[in-house]
């Protein structure tokens, strides 16, 4: 029997669901952003799987352990998990950015190791990040990209290049709901 295809959300970590500090090294660091907890509410009740993609280059640079990573994740995890949001599959890049891999955004590799793995529909799906590398490996994979920024530059450089542009998670949840809810009659 053939698993039917479905749409996703993904979702960028550092940036969109948690503060971005840099090469975060400490789980006691991992502090999640406002609106966020609400907007994967909002989006779980849609029945969308959520998928984490995202780029951990401080791996690769030898800036922080695997150990530390692997902390870092268990925390982001269970803080997420506390507020009753279980991510259907959570992807990471570990590479150098000079290493060239498929994985590392802009490059599409996590979302379609994503779209295999979990049976999705890219074409129905969603990418949002804080970053023009998350929106840019979303268009990359076929899926439609929102780009979270309150920097007017930025928000103008993502518009000219096509991409959909949201103030915070909470708004890019809210459209993402707008798109996928039939309008009711």
């Amino acid at each position: 029997m053939e698993l039917l295809s479905r749409a996703a959300v993904f979702l960028d970590r550092d940036g969109t669901l948690i503060e971005d500090t840099g090469y975060l090294s400490d789980p006691a660091s991992v502090r999640i952003l406002a609106g966020a907890v609400e907007a994967l509410r909002l989006l779980q009740a849609l029945g969308l799987p959520l998928v984490v993609v995202s780029n951990q280059s401080g791996l690769g640079r030898g800036l922080i352990s695997a150990h530390q990573a692997a902390t870092v994740h268990a925390r982001f995890v269970e803080l997420f998990e506390r507020a009753g949001i279980v991510f259907d599959l959570v992807l990471y890049c570990p590479h150098h950015p000079d290493a060239g891999c498929d994985c590392r955004k802009p490059s599409p590799g996590l979302l379609l190791q994503a779209e295999d793995e979990l049976a999705l529909d890219l074409s129905r799906s969603f990418m949002i990040g804080d970053k023009l590398s998350d929106a840019d490996s979303g268009r990359r994979a076929g899926v439609s990209s929102i780009l979270l920024t309150g920097n007017p530059e930025r928000a103008a450089q993502a518009l000219e290049e096509g991409f959909v542009v949201c103030p915070d998670i909470l708004a890019a949840a809210k459209l993402v709901q707008k798109l996928v809810t039939p309008a009711s009659r």
